[in-house]
Parts: structure tokens; C-alpha cells; sequence
């Protein structure tokens, strides 16, 4: 009997809360920064990203997809989710976290599997026409999938573009 309350719960949830939440802004968003900064391998960091509007199961938390390019052609690709806090009308929190593809190019970072996650705080300031300039710092690493787990750091700045 718990379990067709969870599932009705759930259910619910999914189906119902959503479209009540609030939409807001989806963005474009374009990021340039220092990939390993913590290391001595660093490199330029390249990004592009959609962020959505749409709430997911409570309001301010979205969905994202991107890729990132280094300088030494490493790639990362993929996507997840992101907690847009607003704690005034200009600043915005935004922590995000994220799975995707990693392959390391020229580069000398091995990061040693090629599903590799990323987590990242930004902070980020809101113009009046809607645009966004932010600053954050980001970790990618296996999550001990592989042998080892060096992961890496990286400091972007970003400009959020309304869509």
C-alpha cells in the first residue's frame, strides 16, 4: 500500500506541479575561462549552453545542456541541472550539476573514463534587458568510475544571452 502512495505521489509530482511552476528565461549562454587552473596543464575553456525555463519538479531548478572545448581539443558535452537563486532582483546563485562525455584531445589531462560529471557555483549579475554576466568555478571529474580520479578545475566567465 506505501508503494501505490509513493507511485501516486510521484505521479503527481511529475504531472502536475510542473506546469504550475513559473516559467522564466530560457538562455544562450557563453563562457570562456582557464581549464585546470588548479594544475599545471591549463588551457583555454570554451563553452556554449542552453539553459531552460522550465521548472522541474520546483521552481528555479532547470535543465541545461552544453559542450566545452579546450584549447588542447579536449571536449566535454552533456547536460543537467541547475538551481537559478535569485537573492535580489540583479544577483543570481547558480549551482549546477551535470553528466556528459569527456575525451582528452592533445591535452595531457587523462581524466580516465569518458563519462565524467561537472559541478560548478556561479554567481552571476542580471542587466535590465535581461542579459547576464557571471563568474564560476567548476569540477569535472569520474566520480571514481575509473582507475583513478584527477578530475580537474576551471574558472569561466559568462555571458547569459535571453532566448
Amino acid at each position: 500500500m506505501n508503494l501505490i502512495r509513493s507511485l501516486a505521489l510521484a505521479s503527481f509530482c511529475l504531472l502536475v506541479l510542473p506546469p504550475l511552476a513559473q516559467a522564466q528565461q530560457d538562455f544562450i549562454s557563453l563562457g570562456l575561462g582557464v581549464y585546470d587552473i588548479l594544475d599545471e596543464d591549463e588551457a583555454a575553456d570554451f563553452r556554449a549552453e542552453y539553459r531552460s525555463g522550465e521548472s522541474l519538479l520546483i521552481q528555479d531548478l532547470h535543465p541545461w545542456a552544453g559542450v566545452e572545448v579546450t584549447s588542447d581539443t579536449s571536449i566535454w558535452a552533456g547536460g543537467g541541472i541547475l538551481l537559478d537563486y535569485e537573492f535580489n532582483p540583479q544577483w543570481h546563485v547558480i549551482p549546477n550539476f551535470g553528466v556528459g562525455l569527456y575525451t582528452e584531445g592533445d591535452s595531457n589531462k587523462d581524466l580516465d573514463f569518458p563519462i565524467e560529471f561537472r559541478s560548478q557555483l556561479e554567481v552571476a549579475y542580471e542587466y535590465d534587458n535581461g542579459q547576464r554576466a557571471g563568474v564560476a568555478f567548476g569540477h569535472i571529474s569520474n566520480a571514481s568510475l575509473g582507475d583513478h580520479n584527477p578530475g580537474t578545475e576551471i574558472l569561466n566567465l559568462y555571458w547569459h544571452i535571453p532566448y
